[in-house]
């Protein structure tokens, strides 16, 4: 199947075998991997270690212990972390976490401690970036400083096209140390505006709907 232009790419958030088989048929360029409930959790290690076996695309999975909050305590980063050496065993090249303080601040010493522990895989910071009480810039500055790869955002918005502003700045500010990955409601009719305005090579679908992902994928590469 001809793949879209590599320019862009297209991460697929995908929840069983099943649909990342069929979003790397559809021509999807990473999967990020997560388990059942609101916004995704840690996926089951059998899950995990199929999906490694089936599917070639680069891998990143959900690093999430529950879905009450986006703050974690102490036992929470130790299930956090332990899940981290797992995935990094099974042949993970990513993982995906967004650690909180309760004032809506970026929790930097658990950031900073689960980076350390994830490496020498890539570390995406998911949508709870949306969620930061500080300013889009700040927050992104403190990722930076963190040392996190990729960024899933809205651009602290409803929706990625009516952020797009806002993800066209954080863009220009990481250069080339972080990657913004454009996420929220992207879809094919909106995604060529999205990429014009914001000015990102990355976007994230939701791939429980592989027509989504291959609609997606055929618009990205007309607009490549």
């Amino acid at each position: 199947m001809t793949r879209p232009s590599p320019a862009i790419l297209v991460e697929a958030c995908c929840d069983s075998v099943q649909t990342a088989r069929a979003a790397q048929d559809a021509g999807a360029g990473r999967i990020e991997l997560c388990g059942p409930g609101d916004g995704g959790t840690t996926p089951s290690l059998g899950l995990l270690a199929r999906c490694r076996d089936l599917v070639t695309l680069p891998l990143h999975v959900m690093i999430r212990p529950h879905t009450h909050s986006f703050v974690y305590d102490t036992a929470d980063l130790d299930v956090m972390a332990n899940d981290i050496m797992t995935a990094r065993v099974l042949g993970a090249d990513g993982v995906v976490l967004g650690p909180l303080r309760p004032d809506g601040h970026i929790d930097m010493e658990a950031l900073q401690a689960l980076v350390a522990c994830a490496r020498p895989m890539r570390v995406a910071f998911h949508r709870a970036f949306d969620r930061t009480s500080t300013s889009a810039e700040l927050s992104l500055q403190q990722l930076l400083e963190a040392g996190v790869d990729l960024v899933l955002t809205s651009g602290h918005a409803p929706t990625a096209l009516e952020g797009a502003d806002t993800l066209r700045a954080l863009h220009t500010q990481a250069a080339d140390r972080l990657v913004v990955l454009a996420g929220g409601s992207v879809r094919a009719a909106t995604v060529e505006p999205l990429l014009a305005r914001a000015g990102v090579r990355e976007v994230h679908v939701r791939g429980t709907d592989p027509r989504v992902v291959q609609e997606l994928v055929a618009a990205v590469r007309h607009t490549g």
